[in-house]
């Protein structure tokens, strides 16, 4: 950006200021969606460190992964909570891609990660995605793309075939029976032979992206790994 550009943004963000979606503040120059001092107290996982993890864990006995994680704790009263309702049923997408460029940055000095070869966001059904207008997943896939040296996010293939209620108030078992069977891939060799990164918002029981992998997995020869915004830790 030129000096003329600068100037014009600095003159911008004076008449309509942005604010972190966080703690409410002013962001400065430089800042985007989160400022550097709520980004500084997330309560990040660190899963992206270690394989065995927490996260992983939970698939154990479920579904064959490579490895899994999320960007921070999904805890009740968290000041970093309401950032995934946001994004969810507020339409600010720009949390989506920012979240996932930051989760991006952990990922791309991983060595967990490092032979990935495409990002699969989890998708919505097509009545549920018209109704919302965006699937939040697209989003942080985007932001992860950018940071992990732009593998393709590869979207449109695996594909959600029915309408599911929503899964808010559903446990483990529910949950896997609302979609256990609502996933295909509709090309399974554009897929063969890749690890292939499900990507997704948040992970309370994992059945959605249990589920996702498993249609995945049996439709042809791919390596999966998971990541999330957030956690519910138990």
């Amino acid at each position: 950006m030129g000096f003329i550009g600068i100037i014009r943004q600095a003159l911008v963000s004076l008449v309509y200021p942005d604010f972190c979606e966080v703690c409410g503040e002013s962001l400065v120059s430089g800042e985007r969606v989160i400022c550097i001092s709520c980004l500084y107290e997330m309560p990040r996982t660190r899963f992206w460190t270690t394989s065995e993890n927490e996260m992983e864990r939970m698939f154990w006995g479920r579904i064959k992964i490579e490895h899994a994680c999320a960007l921070f704790y999904f805890r009740k009263g968290s000041a970093f909570r309401p950032l995934l309702h946001k994004l969810k049923y507020k339409g600010i997408v720009d949390i989506g891609r920012r979240l996932g460029e930051e989760l991006g940055n952990m990922l791309s000095s991983s060595e967990l990660y490092s032979d990935v070869d495409c990002i699969v966001p989890v998708p919505l059904h097509s009545r549920k995605e018209r109704n919302r207008g965006y699937n939040q997943s697209d989003y942080i896939a985007e932001g992860l793309s950018a940071r992990m040296n732009d593998i393709p996010v590869m979207k449109n293939n695996l594909i959600r075939t029915t309408f599911t209620e929503t899964q808010t108030r559903r446990g483990r078992i529910d949950r896997w029976k609302n979609v256990s069977t609502v996933f295909a891939v509709q090309n399974p060799e554009a897929f063969r032979g890749k690890h292939i990164l499900l990507v997704d918002d948040v992970i309370t029981t994992g059945a959605t992206l249990e589920a996702c992998a498993e249609t995945l997995l049996k439709s042809t020869d791919c390596k999966i790994s998971i990541a999330a915004l957030a956690f519910v830790s138990r």
